[in-house]
């Protein structure tokens, strides 16, 4: 659905955007994205907390503070788009709230806990004409639109197995409400890390037929799920295996993808995440060099051959594309694009996610 309301299409300045959270995802990702999309603005940022108000003052001055979403809800009037990049129990309540005030809507991942309640948050969309979006920004990752482009070129042959890790090796804790273990907080790496791989799995090979699933809980004085594995029987036969773990000491190849032709290999992280961390900002206009990893990084396809001892081909990194995301939604906004992202594709990976879930603890495969 393009539509989101006849206020936002009609606009002739920047749309107003509204950000509700100034944590890691409200001040890393979501913040400087918005910033760097031309026709967006951030208005206000939702936050009590005096520490990260002035984090937001420091790089945007112009900013707008509230201290609660419902602050905002009165003079909707004065905003075109609420950002959702807090924790993720307050996803759907925020959501409903915001979509009732008539203000289209972009939601970190995951959306929601169920994919029933991603389902209605997308019925309601649907009703009053408005944008809802999820923001899956793995889907700009470096390797995966390079992975993405060798499978729709070809490349790969018939791809039959399709491996995916997102590890890292984290044998202390951190705390917060992502390492919780109350159910509420959908806290844990299933719901964290295991919505990006799912809905890249989805992405590239479409729907799921069956699931499995293995989750643990190893470190010490941890609650909430830390090394968790996924198995997706594709509808058109791929299987695709998948890793989410914080307790990985030597880590595997990010992607590994199998066909009848080739075989695709590449280690490493996207970039765009730690550049976002240290400081570093795309520009509106894409002026900048943004995305971009050394030849040294690159992935390798081959056939028969270990890219471990140099075998196979380097294949170029397609540059990485956060920006892509946002200025999607500018486009979706204005009525002149697609929804980049919509509740019902992540109500689909929800629907992997819970049937990994009961998968674990039940030690079924589960059938959608």
């Amino acid at each position: 659905m393009t539509g989101t309301g006849s206020d936002t299409s009609r606009r002739e300045g920047p749309f107003r955007v509204g950000l509700v959270g100034y944590g890691l995802a409200g001040s890393v990702f979501h913040g400087p994205l918005i910033a760097a999309t031309e026709g967006l603005v951030l208005d206000t940022v939702v936050t009590a907390n005096p520490d990260r108000q002035r984090q937001a003052r420091d790089e945007f001055p112009d900013v707008r503070f509230a201290t609660t979403p419902d602050e905002l809800w009165p003079r909707a009037g004065e905003l075109d788009l609420i950002v959702i990049a807090s924790p993720n129990k307050t996803h759907v309540p925020i959501a409903r709230a915001a979509l009732e005030a008539g203000l289209p809507v972009v939601v970190d991942k995951p959306i929601a806990g169920t994919a029933a309640e991603a389902r209605e948050l997308a019925a309601l969309a649907e009703d009053r004409g408005l944008l809802l979006s999820v923001f899956q920004n793995r889907r700009w990752d470096n390797d995966f639109l390079t992975l993405r482009k060798l499978v729709a070129e070809g490349e790969l042959g018939d791809v039959y197995r399709f491996e995916s890790r997102f590890e890292r090796w984290r044998p202390e804790l951190k705390g917060g409400w992502r390492e919780s273990g109350d159910p509420a907080e959908i806290g844990g790496l299933l719901y964290d890390l295991g919505s990006h791989v799912v809905d890249q799995a989805l992405v590239l090979f479409g729907p799921a037929a069956a699931v499995y699933a293995e989750s643990d809980v190893r470190r010490p004085g941890a609650q909430a799920d830390d090394d968790t594995f996924i198995a997706i029987t594709h509808t058109n036969g791929v299987r695709s295996h998948l890793y989410a773990s914080a307790t990985t000491a030597q880590l595997g190849p990010r992607f590994r993808a199998l066909g009848s032709k080739a075989g695709y290999v590449k280690y490493g992280l996207d970039p765009q995440e730690a550049v976002l961390r240290d400081g570093g900002r795309p520009v509106a206009g894409g002026e900048k060099e943004w995305g971009v990893e050394p030849e040294e990084l690159w992935g390798r396809i081959g056939s028969g051959e270990s890219p471990l001892t140099g075998g196979g081909t380097p294949v170029p990194t397609v540059p990485g594309a956060y920006p892509a995301y946002y200025a999607a939604v500018a486009d979706a906004l204005r009525g002149t694009g697609e929804n980049p992202v919509t509740a019902l594709e992540a109500a689909a990976a929800l629907d992997v996610l819970e049937a990994a879930h009961r998968s674990a603890h039940e030690k079924v495969t589960v059938t959608l």
